[in-house]
């Protein structure tokens, strides 16, 4: 398939995890896996999950002001607790707790409203479906995998009847998903625990896209997926292809009330300037209380963001990676037509900045926001090697709080320099 023209440029997305966990700020699914708490007292948490202050316009007004393109909810992680009505058995939180309605109509709606792509979550695996851990992946990728009684059957006991029964239902409720949510994303997760061939993926791919052909897959859908997932670390070296960083807030993907270890904005910057400069989307989690609200910190830091990207939104959307290492100390952007490069700054310069390797001449440099004009002049240079760009550094006013960044027009398209110099 070839991957929708509007992922690559969306830059930003917003990533929540949203269920029972949050009634005790549990870690989703894991802390019952673990034996971080008792699978009782896990399951127990249905009976608190209220969703009483859910206001899915209001979370895609944040998001929209945060400068996200889309969103990705989890539908159903791996604790088998979905949030819409399924026919596939009654385990969901219209049914079975004080919320008593399914969560996704409203969701889909409101992000569409907004303009914003629709993602939804979905894990090939349920630890809670009696027919899961009914068989072993071919090759464990370790013990836990192999030994673990949610996720596997034990030696002697798989029973291939009951694995193929839970493919029935995993197929089922994706297919309720992609007909009643017209998901433009679906995000999948849990795909480690079994092989390709075991979780059908051709099959469950062809299904999806039969269905609806311009949904994107990510790449836990292993060979069918359409781009990498690198997680909580922004990579040395960009995957070949699309490619998002899925990052928290805080360290946890749901709501923890003891975690407040929130990044700041500035970090968020960080985070955000790096994954674009290297030609990806940053998809930024946070996790709402069990009433439906997103912490105070967590809109407080999503606001902050956006406001950088609003300010600098020329040296967002509508560019593609970077220049390379080596070239300017921090990452940066380069217009779609390669007329435009954009320096980002994430400390105050001091007297200048250089450039290096750039053969393009430059016809203007100017700081991003604010306009005002940086004076600039090549500096040496011996043959096909270039001269240093020094480019006077911005002050005061032309200083942003969190990263400043600075347009650098070309005449003519990007040209580098990328040998070891004279001999």
């Amino acid at each position: 398939m070839t991957m929708q023209p509007w992922f690559p440029d969306a830059k930003l997305g917003i990533f929540i995890h949203y269920g029972i966990y949050a009634v005790d700020g549990v870690a989703e699914s894991w802390s019952f896996y673990t034996g971080e708490v008792p699978h009782a007292q896990y399951m127990k948490q249905l009976d608190g999950f209220t969703a009483s202050q859910y206001d899915p316009r209001a979370w895609a007004e944040l998001f929209a002001r945060a400068g996200a393109n889309y969103a990705v909810l989890t539908a159903r992680h791996h604790d088998g607790v979905a949030l819409w009505d399924t026919e596939q058995g009654d385990l969901n939180v219209v049914r079975h707790t004080p919320a008593g309605r399914g969560l996704l109509t409203g969701y889909a709606e409101a992000l569409r409203e907004q303009g914003l792509k629709v993602g939804l979550y979905y894990s090939h695996s349920d630890w809670n479906h009696p027919d899961y851990a009914s068989t072993v992946h071919t090759d464990p990728p370790n013990e836990e995998v192999r030994n673990n009684r949610y996720a596997s059957a034990a030696p002697g006991e798989e029973d291939p009847e009951a694995w193929a029964r839970f493919l029935e239902y995993r197929n089922a409720q994706v297919g309720e998903l992609v007909s009643g949510f017209r998901p433009d994303l679906l995000w999948f997760d849990g795909e480690w625990e079994r092989s390709e061939d075991q979780w059908k993926m051709r099959e469950l791919s062809e299904q999806i896209l039969t269905a609806n052909p311009d949904t994107i897959l990510n790449a836990r859908m292993l060979s069918y997926g359409d781009y990498a997932t690198p997680e909580q670390g922004v990579p040395m070296l960009p995957p070949d292809g699309p490619w998002e960083l899925c990052l928290t807030v805080n360290d946890s993907w749901g709501f923890r009330q003891e975690d407040r270890n929130q990044k700041s904005v500035r970090q968020l910057v960080r985070y955000f300037a790096e994954t674009i400069g290297m030609g990806g989307n940053l998809l930024l989690a946070v996790g709402p209380r069990e009433d439906g609200t997103i912490p105070p910190e967590q809109v407080e830091r999503l606001e902050g963001l956006g406001s950088w990207i609003a300010k600098h939104s020329e040296a967002v959307y509508g560019t593609v990676a970077g220049l390379p290492a080596g070239h300017h100390y921090g990452p940066s952007t380069l217009s779609a037509d390669r007329r435009s490069l954009y320096l980002i700054c994430f400390d105050t310069p001091r007297e200048s900045l250089s450039l290096r390797g750039l053969r393009t001449p430059v016809k203007r440099v100017s700081v991003v926001g604010t306009g005002a004009e940086m004076a600039h002049r090549v500096v040496g240079g011996l043959g096909e090697v270039p001269g240093v760009l020094w480019i006077d550094a911005p002050e005061g006013r032309d200083i942003d709080e969190q990263a400043t960044v600075l347009a650098v027009e070309l005449d003519g398209e990007l040209d580098l320099y990328r040998g070891a110099g004279r001999d």
